[in-house]
């Protein structure tokens, strides 16, 4: 899930820790329409007894204190997936983004009843994150939506082949080959290391084509770093616990300073002045502005925007080639939702997914008040 996303650079998507390779899927096939490849994907074979794994064994091994022998047996015999390497290459040129067509992938009838469906199965838990971690269930909602339909798409490629592919063999053709290969063989340290404290046999273990794992779609440094065990069983199990999903997504995001009570953008009004709107624009996704500054440089935020207390930042999603973009004025807790994924299409997507399952909820309801019995009468 190499996330490529709207701004900020891949060095801090490692710096942050986000679940980072999932925007160049959902990106890559959404956002920009990636043709088919024409050429076939050969068979997988072992990666074998190459000098950087084997080094990378030895390193790890000691490090841990495993068995270097074993644990370099096990690497060698890892495959080198030819349709991960395909898969992990940036999309080729396409169409223009297309924030109308990106979220209609999420907002459609299927997503919203499974959502439906979810929060009433598991709304104590929401209901229990949202109290702990001050995060909205409808966000924890609307990301478990995005990232695996409800945990209904998880990824079915063993995740120590995936993992030791990027690790070992990344596609030099890559723009950032050299440090995604090394983040991604700190990933592969991160899963040897979750499966050996969570006795997961790592040859089995199944996630997306760049090893992000379970409900959430955690990669596995997050995992290890920002999962909770919510459903108090005494262990963290987020490929099969849709509750530990739940607090492990709201303890996410109130690490990265999610801030309870406060939108997550408004909309707004660019000035006409070019040079004034790249200006505004020029920070992408974080948060730069005050509510007086916009309108100092001619912006028109909402009436509610104008009460935000807090920098807001200034973010345009393309619809197209032909249509004019939609600008919205990104907060804090906008920007908490893009280190799950480095991507204000994602964001948006995320928040409006949860606010459209949230309506398709019945209405809450009151239970009647007991009357006390009417006095008697005096006699």
């Amino acid at each position: 899930m190499g996330r490529v996303a709207c701004g900020g650079t891949y060095a801090a998507r490692v710096k942050f820790r986000t679940l980072p390779l999932i925007a160049a899927l959902l990106l890559a096939t959404s956002l920009q329409a990636k043709p088919l490849r024409a050429r076939p994907v050969p068979p997988p074979e072992p990666l074998g007894p190459r000098p950087a794994l084997l080094a990378f064994a030895d390193e790890l091994a000691t490090a841990q204190q495993w068995d270097a022998v074993a644990l370099r047996a096990q690497l060698s015999q890892a495959l080198d997936l030819p349709k991960v390497k395909q898969l992990i290459l940036p999309a080729s040129v396409g169409t223009a983004k297309n924030w109308t067509a990106y979220r209609d992938r999420f907002i459609e009838p299927r997503r919203l009843e499974a959502g439906a469906a979810f929060w009433a199965e598991h709304e104590a838990a929401l209901a229990r994150a949202e109290s702990r971690y001050g995060v909205p269930a409808e966000i924890i909602v609307g990301i478990i939506g995005v990232e695996t339909f409800y945990g209904r798409i998880t990824g079915g490629f063993k995740v120590l082949d995936a993992l030791a592919t990027l690790a070992f063999d990344f596609p030099s053709e890559h723009p950032r080959a050299a440090e995604r290969q090394a983040f991604f063989r700190s990933e592969l340290a991160e899963f040897l290391k979750l499966c050996r404290e969570n006795g997961l046999d790592p040859t089995e273990v199944r996630g997306s084509y760049a090893g992000a794992l379970g409900w959430p779609q955690f990669m596995p440094g997050s995992w290890r770093q920002h999962a909770v065990d919510f459903d108090g069983d005494g262990r963290i199990d987020l490929i099969s616990s849709p509750v530990d999903a739940i607090g492990s997504v709201a303890h996410y995001l109130a690490e990265y300073g999610w801030q309870p009570g406060e939108a997550t953008h408004y909309s707004v009004k660019l000035p006409t002045d070019l040079r004034s709107r790249a200006r505004l624009l020029a920070p992408d996704i974080k948060p730069s502005f005050s509510a007086a500054e916009l309108l100092a440089a001619g912006a028109q935020p909402s009436e509610a925007a104008r009460d935000h207390a807090g920098p807001m930042a200034v973010i345009q999603l393309q619809n197209g080639p032909h249509k004019p973009p939609t600008v919205v004025l990104g907060t804090q807790n906008f920007w908490v939702v893009t280190r799950y994924n480095w991507s204000a299409y994602y964001a948006l997507a995320v928040i409006e997914l949860g606010r459209a399952v949230k309506a398709k909820r019945p209405p809450a309801t009151t239970p009647p008040a007991v009357l006390a019995p009417a006095p008697s009468a005096p006699g």
